[in-house]
């Protein structure tokens, strides 16, 4: 289960958070490991780390490949109760407010938050998050959040691969960054803002750091363009608000991108 747990830098803040962690050397996915956890009866928070994950997946079914030591590969697991049941929408942009919010706070640098959920820097992708909700039949049984941070240039992808341009911390910031402690603040924040899913302070966090505001942009599905117009926002249901010509659209999370239109 664990190969050096108990040697992490910060083994005993994850256990003063409450999280039951599990560290792996080398996987395949952790979502994927999560989601294995889950059905065996997994409690809130626990949480899955690797320093190497072979088949990790993104949004759309891409591959994502985490070389060893070269980027925060975390899956968490949580069990949405009372009024979240109805806010199942926001668990995954809570993870991009968590991420932001721990990175200002270790690096006093302010991410922006690509709808929904990715985070950049200087308008490179550093983070993307896979969001997994469990059901069986009308029971949710939990949801799992994957992050995959970039932290070292080795972490980026083949530049022949990107649909988006791509950074990384270290060279965004110009400092080393030690993955355990942002892991840390990570989860942190996680907890925080959990607390505040959909209130006033959580849907302006997401506002302030919400990327491309009052820039043109479109959104792209399996048949193209569906969507262009100017980024106004996001409504108090997380749905994206575009200006088009003639009319202010509202877009859901699902099976499409966000991107900047072309000049």
């Amino acid at each position: 289960m664990n190969d050096t747990l108990s040697s992490l830098p910060e083994f005993d803040r994850f256990q003063l958070l409450g999280i039951s962690l599990r560290y792996k050397a080398s996987t395949g996915s952790t979502n994927d490991d999560a989601i294995q956890w889950l059905e065996e009866g997994a409690p809130d928070y626990a949480a899955v780390t690797a320093d190497e994950q072979t088949h990790g997946r993104g949004r759309f079914q891409r591959k994502w490949v985490t070389n060893p030591g070269a980027a925060l590969a975390v899956s968490v697991i949580l069990h949405p109760v009372g009024e979240e049941m109805q806010r199942l929408a926001l668990f995954s942009p809570l993870a991009g407010i968590a991420l932001s919010s721990a990175v200002e706070e270790l690096y006093g640098i302010s991410p922006q938050i690509k709808w929904p959920n990715d985070v950049l820097l200087h308008e490179k992708k550093v983070c993307g998050i896979l969001t997994e909700t469990h059901w069986v039949g009308s029971e949710l049984k939990g949801v799992v959040i994957g992050s995959g941070v970039n932290v070292t240039p080795a972490a980026l992808p083949p530049q022949e691969t990107l649909t988006f341009p791509a950074g990384c911390l270290e060279a965004e910031l110009a400092r080393k960054v030690e993955r355990w402690d942002l892991l840390a603040a990570y989860l942190e924040k996680l907890i925080h803002w959990r607390r505040h899913l959909g209130d006033d302070a959580f849907m302006d966090f997401w506002q302030k750091h919400l990327a491309f505001v009052d820039r043109e942009v479109e959104i792209r599905g399996n048949l193209g363009v569906q969507i262009s117009g100017r980024l106004k926002g996001i409504d108090p249901n997380g749905e994206l608000l575009i200006q088009g010509d003639a009319q202010l659209h509202t877009v859901q999370v699902g099976d499409v991108h966000l991107r900047l239109r072309a000049s």
